[in-house]
């Protein structure tokens, strides 16, 4: 049973530190207890108080990891219904179905399509992560493609029914530590033998949310620990609410046979690639850990890639670049110097058309805690006062032969305070949209 805030509190050091987060222990207690914080953060606990919290303290919803090397996928670990009172932590993997029936040129061409479909955005690479492999029958086949899986870096669902073909596939594919897919009823004891065996994390198929929670019940008496849920429904609208009540019975009424992440199969409600991809979208959102489509395109693979990127980022921290001195087309020291915030956004905008101009350049870039430059202007983090002190320690007067500096055009309003901070520099004002830097550069 988990503990109550008062039961954690008496647990805790009581030395109102703040380093955890929290401005005292009482407030801390209070938010493990409601699974929107975590024990580690707390740096004076001792072992044996970690020990009685550990059950108060883990995540109601278990994290667990598919796969192995850059493309394992992380899922589950979430501690709120909606992303705004704290923020979603793990993003849902994206795979691509690969069955028994196609030929060889349509399973080569699924593969590749993992590793052209990647994308680069404010300095991330989104990209859609595993390969569900599914057996139709025909035991030869289904092992024959899952070695072809095994051998690109993707991670891995393996999808048979029965326990003696996902052994054979399990002997090709271990060490990519695999999903498997399914644990039933009726196979239960056999899968959960195998996930044991194996190593990896277990799937777990029923036709309904009771039949649901009472397998979950039983694989976790039998050992497992890293359960993915399936309800079995195969309809939007079912689909969608099981998975709203899972997330809620975790999170709100700490039932723990809905303790784990979730996995929805799109490629088995629509008939066309399109509407699968609404249908992903709305899982994306509302709560699925792993989503399974029946074909990758650009067109529907891009938009989902990023509004994946957008709920699973975090509302109450913005998206930063480090602070520093970036070269841009080989500078010298007769470039120009151009100085913005970290936004990071505003970075790779801003950096993106400094090359377009292929004039060599010097981009300063000043920790705004993640403004942009109007906000940060706005709220007293991107003035003279910071950005002088900003532009004398950064290091840029030992690159260049000059004392030339462009400021943004949304930030004019600081040139005569700034010339005044930076005595001795001819301070330019650029201009205020991104899309100008090329023309202004190049006509100076």
């Amino acid at each position: 049973m988990a503990l109550t805030g008062i039961q954690i509190f008496k647990l805790l050091p009581k030395t109102n530190c703040g380093e955890c987060g929290s401005p005292t222990c009482l407030a801390f207690a209070m938010a493990l207890a409601a699974g929107k914080a975590e024990l580690e953060k707390c740096p004076t606990i001792s072992e044996d108080a970690k020990a009685q919290l550990g059950e108060a303290s883990a995540p109601p919803i278990r994290p667990l990891t598919v796969g192995t090397g850059d493309y394992a996928v992380k899922v589950g670990g979430e501690t709120v219904m909606f992303r705004h009172e704290k923020t979603f932590f793990n993003k849902p993997g994206l795979a691509i179905l690969i069955t028994g029936s196609m030929d060889d040129k349509e399973v080569s061409r699924r593969l590749a399509v993992l590793n052209e479909l990647q994308y680069e955005r404010v300095g991330l690479n989104l990209r859609p992560e595993l390969v569900a492999v599914k057996d139709e029958g025909d035991k030869g086949r289904f092992l024959d493609i899952v070695k072809k899986a095994a051998a690109t870096p993707y991670s891995l669902i393996l999808m048979s029914a029965d326990p003696a073909v996902m052994k054979e596939a399990l002997d090709i594919a271990k060490e990519k530590k695999p999903l498997i897919y399914a644990a039933t009823k009726e196979n239960a004891e056999a899968m959960a033998g195998l996930s044991k065996e194996y190593a990896c994390p277990l799937a777990a198929k029923a036709e309904g949310l009771d039949s649901l929670a009472a397998l979950s019940e039983k694989l976790t008496s039998l050992g497992i620990k890293d359960i993915v849920l399936d309800s079995g429904a195969r309809t939007v609208k079912a689909a969608f609410s099981d998975q709203v009540v899972i997330r809620r019975s975790a999170l709100q009424s700490k039932f723990k046979p809905f303790g784990f992440p979730t996995i929805t199969l799109p490629c088995e409600m629509a008939d066309d690639i399109m509407k699968e991809t609404l249908i992903a979208s709305a899982f994306i959102a509302k709560y699925a850990g792993i989503i399974v489509l029946s074909d990758f395109a650009g067109e529907n693979v891009f938009p989902l890639l990023l509004e994946r990127l957008n709920i699973y980022t975090d509302p109450q921290r913005p998206m930063t670049t480090e602070q520093g001195i970036y070269p841009i087309n080989n500078p010298d020291a007769s470039s120009e110097v151009l100085v913005t915030c970290n936004f990071s956004l505003t970075y790779f905008i801003v950096s993106g058309e400094i090359e377009n101009s292929r004039v060599p350049a010097w981009l300063c870039v000043m920790d705004t805690e993640g403004l942009s430059v109007m906000t940060a202007w706005a709220a007293g983090k991107f003035v003279a006062d910071t950005v002088g002190p900003f532009i004398k320690k950064s290091g840029i007067a030992e690159k260049i032969n000059h004392k030339k500096l462009i400021i943004p055009g949304y930030a004019a309003g600081i040139l005569g305070d700034l010339e005044e901070e930076l005595p001795g520099w001819e301070i330019t004002v650029g201009p205020r949209e991104a899309a100008h830097i090329p023309a202004f550069l190049k006509n100076r």
